[in-house]
């Protein structure tokens, strides 16, 4: 799976959000604060969904992926 993962700087750092994944935003102090933040909200939305879903997450639930970056 490939997401689009989009940083805007912002006076108090950046925000960070998935264009593919509404519900997964974060922000952070710095750009890579902010990766790492945004890996975990994307993380916490697939749970989310899991659990709506009414599918069960395995107990070792991990993530791997490939973010594209917008260059601005």
């Amino acid at each position: 799976m490939e997401l689009t993962a989009v940083f805007k700087k912002v006076p108090e750092g950046y925000i960070a959000w998935v264009e593919e994944l509404p519900g997964a935003n974060t922000q952070g102090a710095t750009l890579s604060e902010a990766r790492e933040n945004l890996v975990e909200a994307i993380e916490m939305t697939f749970r989310a969904n899991h659990d709506l879903s009414g599918t069960p997450v395995p107990e070792e639930f991990s993530l791997k992926e490939k973010i594209s970056l917008v260059a601005a």
